[in-house]
């Protein structure tokens, strides 16, 4: 049985990712001074993928 063509992996780690993990917006609004410790981690503010 072979794997149908959608489900390959060839080459998708070097994509450009445009979405980001919680924690790493997290991070980048820290840097940013956008965030603080103890705040709600839901509804944050949209952010760019920092490369």
């Amino acid at each position: 049985m072979s794997v149908h063509p959608s489900l390959k992996t060839k080459g998708a780690t070097a994509e450009k990712r445009n979405v980001m993990k919680r924690y790493e917006r997290i991070n980048v609004l820290k840097e940013e001074g956008r965030y603080e410790d103890g705040k709600k981690v839901w509804g944050l503010p949209k952010t760019k993928v920092v490369e």
